[in-house]
């Protein structure tokens, strides 16, 4: 896949802005790279959410702290959110979102001094289920997974076919989507673990939620990259 880094990112833990050529458009991305990077987690945006997240932000300069690259991603390319915002349609198709996140893993594998070091994928919202898809589509590259208020149980049949470490972080003041998280654990046959937080409602919002939601996968990406 071709693509362009705009702005320096080795090293310098700042966002560097990077494009993607997909096959069916472009899409961005910012890559942040901090001095010895021990993996780099590529960030897949759900429900109509983009890389300018606060809350995968947040999560994801916790990451930098922590000696790991990140790849935050538009899934959609500039037209496609157009439509998207008037239609609602694109952010729930999870084969198109899985397939950028391929596009995605294949670009870093490109990208020198990035393509050496071991990927692993956080989803938020439909974009767990895009993660987990795109984990089962690379399995030999594709080292950990963890879903946060996640909806895994889109990726249907392909959670079988999923063999990277997954972990499911998942509010504890979020019944529905807790019930279908505890569904597509049962599913997974790779290792897996549901973290439930306590207090947390669907998007992390109560103060401390989301610190310990980065605790956690930092933990669990540190263990399985």
């Amino acid at each position: 896949m071709a693509g362009r880094l705009s702005t320096p990112a080795i090293g310098h833990g700042v966002p560097g802005s990077v494009t993607i050529d997909t096959g069916q458009g472009i899409i961005a991305g910012d890559l942040t790279l901090p001095a010895d990077p021990k993996g780099l987690v590529i960030f897949a945006h759900g429900s109509g959410s983009s890389r300018r997240s606060s809350r995968n932000r947040a999560v994801a300069e916790s990451m930098v702290q922590a000696k790991l690259g990140t790849l935050l991603l538009d899934l959609l390319t500039t037209a496609e959110e157009q439509i998207d915002t008037v239609t609602a349609e694109l952010r729930f198709d999870i084969p198109l979102l899985a397939k950028r996140v391929v596009s995605a893993i294949d670009w870093i594998a490109t990208q020198p001094p990035a393509r050496v070091l071991p990927i692993g994928l956080f989803g938020a919202s439909t974009g767990a289920a895009a993660a987990l898809l795109a984990a089962a589509e690379r399995p030999a590259v594709v080292r950990a997974v963890v879903s946060r208020g996640g909806r895994p149980d889109l990726a249907g049949d392909g959670l079988r076919f999923v063999t990277a470490p997954t972990l499911l972080i998942v509010g504890g003041r979020d019944p529905q989507v807790l019930e279908l998280n505890r569904a597509a654990l049962e599913r997974l046959t790779c290792t897996r673990r549901l973290d439930i937080v306590p207090g947390a409602t669907h998007l992390f919002e109560e103060p401390g939620t989301l610190e310990q939601v980065a605790d956690l996968a930092i933990a669990w990406f540190r263990d399985h990259l």
